[in-house]
């Protein structure tokens, strides 16, 4: 359970961890010793070509981690050596992770959807000699790179037997050399430089040891209450792309504490793959919780059956905050949340194989509603916090110290404090040291007293629940000089059907506006239900009634803040925001500078007389 303590003079949310990452540990070390002592156990379940799902044990994973890294020994890979990937979340990947880190050498990710000047920026700065594409599409990617980048040397493509063809080089007398590798590794050897998809700028690589990833992946399953959800036999599905930090620690730590892991690379295959594969628990970015429910709304169609499921959202949302009183529900409440199981919550659970009891969410504030309407439908969202800075976790609300609108407490181990300026500041073993090549920007980063700025705006508790309102970059002052967090009234618009993004503005503006961008998914599904014909996005975005849903869902946002706060007006704009063109990140963080400038006519028209 997480304390509010006193660290360095500082107010702060702390849960103590159960271990210490000595210095003689690392990850291949840690691995190694697993694949001994749990050589019969199931580590991975592989996805077939007729989608069933092949389980793949310690034995068998760790024989194929030795002869890959047999492999990359004999192509002279060195310690220290830096190997870039360009892939989807997939087996290979995680076999890739561990073959390197056995020869102390380090994977350094690129995102899948990147362009090749964005791979170029992070193989010229990693300093990588070597990388790994899943298809021949990403070898095209990266290939103009080979000719400019002179410490740049050969592409090898998953999707054309680079695992084979690469095992296939080694020698068994590597062996002994694998071992004395792994037994030079320390825990503050570098683990990977990790790329944050910055919204502004280039990217900056944070160099993460493998004490700070083993301090989040050891310490999280043995804490009493997490220990539930992601503690030894559990199936986890992951659906995050493995670049980012979120889902390569889940993958260690999953390994770490004796779970089964699948991936699902391909997210419009992700409720199929979920149905197959039957989690017990995934980790996922709010959007993904706010398309099931959309789906869930939408599929309902109209009339008596819309009505049906709409009041049963309701109770669960009911029945979910009345868990947190001291009465609890009422009887009543009681009665109606059975029926709402039997009519509308058991399909969806169904829906999502069965037996999805918990998830994890981080990477944007989920929504008290929807995190109340999820736990009530019988499948709890346990909201997290991170920066790739952190090495994914710094808080997380656990089963039995859970406080829905609130990131949780303190992750154990971890130390978290509030600036004089409102700040999240946080400390511990999980924290990286520095930025690739980037002095100024690590020392930019930390208090003259070590913590670590995150950027972003919160609260603490009395309990040591963290609450997050806004990024510190991105408060908007109004030309009253009311300071406004966009975040607050965004989160909440995101969660409407019609809503895909949203963009809060009003800087230096007499009140505050917003541009808002429709859901091509799921408009189709709206119009129909609505009585409406087929029509683009372009041409929803001047439709009336199109309109007016949307002026209703701010005028219910609108709830949450005080008038000054509140959104006066809005435009619609044509296209969504999306990573292809520009506007959001790989990890889906948007880039409102660059919304800012390329739409500042439509911000004008917001603020133009009548």
């Amino acid at each position: 359970m997480s304390n509010i303590i006193e660290k360095d003079g500082r107010r702060a949310s702390h849960c103590p961890g159960k271990i210490k990452v000595t210095d003689s540990m690392s990850i291949p070390w840690v691995m190694r010793n697993h694949a001994i002592d749990r050589a019969e156990k199931v580590v991975f379940e592989r996805k077939s070509s007729i989608n069933t799902w092949v389980p793949v044990t310690w034995r068998q994973f760790y024989a194929e981690v030795r002869e890959l890294a047999r492999g990359l020994i004999a192509m002279g890979v060195q310690p220290n050596d830096h190997i870039a990937i360009m892939s989807h979340s997939r087996y290979e990947f995680a076999l890739f992770d561990q073959a390197v880190w056995a020869v102390g050498a380090q994977l350094i990710p690129i995102y899948e959807t990147d362009s090749t000047q964005q791979a170029r920026w992070i193989i010229d700065d990693a300093h990588c000699r070597i990388a790994i594409a899943e298809t021949r599409q990403l070898h095209d990617v990266l290939a103009p790179i080979l000719n400019d980048v002179e410490h740049f040397e050969t592409i090898h493509v998953i999707e054309e037997d680079a695992v084979d063809k690469i095992s296939a080089l080694g020698q068994p007398e590597c062996d002994e050399e694998i071992d004395r590798r792994i037994d030079a590794t320390t825990a503050d050897d570098l683990a990977t430089i990790i790329y944050t998809s910055g919204t502004t700028g280039l990217p900056k690589g944070a160099r993460l040891s493998h004490r700070n990833l083993l301090h989040v992946a050891i310490n999280g399953p043995l804490d009493d209450g997490l220990s539930h959800i992601i503690g030894g036999y559990q199936r986890s599905l992951l659906a995050l792309p493995m670049a980012h930090v979120f889902a390569r620690f889940i993958c260690i730590m999953s390994m770490y504490s004796g779970n089964v892991t699948g991936f699902a690379p391909d997210a419009k295959n992700l409720v199929t793959d979920i149905q197959s594969f039957k989690p017990t628990y995934i980790l996922a970015v709010p959007r993904i919780f706010e398309k099931i429910y959309n789906a869930a709304d939408a599929k309902a169609g109209r009339g008596l059956k819309l009505k049906l499921f709409r009041h049963y959202a309701k109770v669960a949302i009911k029945y979910s905050r009345a868990l947190d009183t001291p009465e609890g529900p009422s009887l009543q409440l009681r009665a109606q949340h059975r029926a709402g199981d039997r009519l509308v919550y058991s399909t969806i659970r169904n829906l999502l194989g069965g037996d999805l009891a918990n998830s994890i969410s981080g990477g944007a504030p989920l929504g008290e509603r929807l995190g109340h309407f999820f736990r009530g439908i019988g499948i709890t969202v346990h909201e997290g916090y991170g920066l790739t800075e952190t090495s994914a976790p710094t808080t997380v609300n656990t089963p039995d110290f859970i406080r829905i609108g609130s990131v949780g407490p303190a992750y154990p181990g971890c130390y978290v404090s509030i600036g004089e300026d409102g700040e999240i500041l946080c400390k511990g073993d999980h924290v990286f040291r520095e930025y690739n090549n980037n002095p100024e920007a690590t020392a930019e980063a930390f208090t003259e007293d070590g913590w670590f700025h995150t950027g972003d705006l919160g609260r603490i508790d009395d309990d040591g629940f963290v609450y997050i309102t806004g990024r510190k970059k991105e408060l908007i002052v109004t030309a009253g000089g009311k300071n406004v967090a966009p975040a607050i009234l965004e989160d909440r618009l995101r969660g409407h059907p019609l809503v895909s993004q949203v963009v809060v503005v009003g800087d230096q503006k007499p009140f505050i506006g917003a541009l808002a961008t429709l859901d091509s998914e799921m408009l189709p599904g709206w119009l129909r239900n609505h009585g409406l014909p087929e029509m683009s996005a372009k041409e929803a975005a001047e439709n009336p009634q199109v309109l007016a849903a949307i002026d209703r869902a701010i005028k219910r946002a609108n709830e949450a803040v005080s008038r000054a706060e509140s959104i006066r007006k809005f435009r619609i704009l044509p296209i969504d925001f999306t990573v292809a063109n520009g506007y959001m990140t790989p990890s889906m963080k948007l880039k409102r500078a660059a919304v800012l400038r390329d739409f500042a006519d439509d911000i004008e028209k917001i603020y133009a007389t009548d």
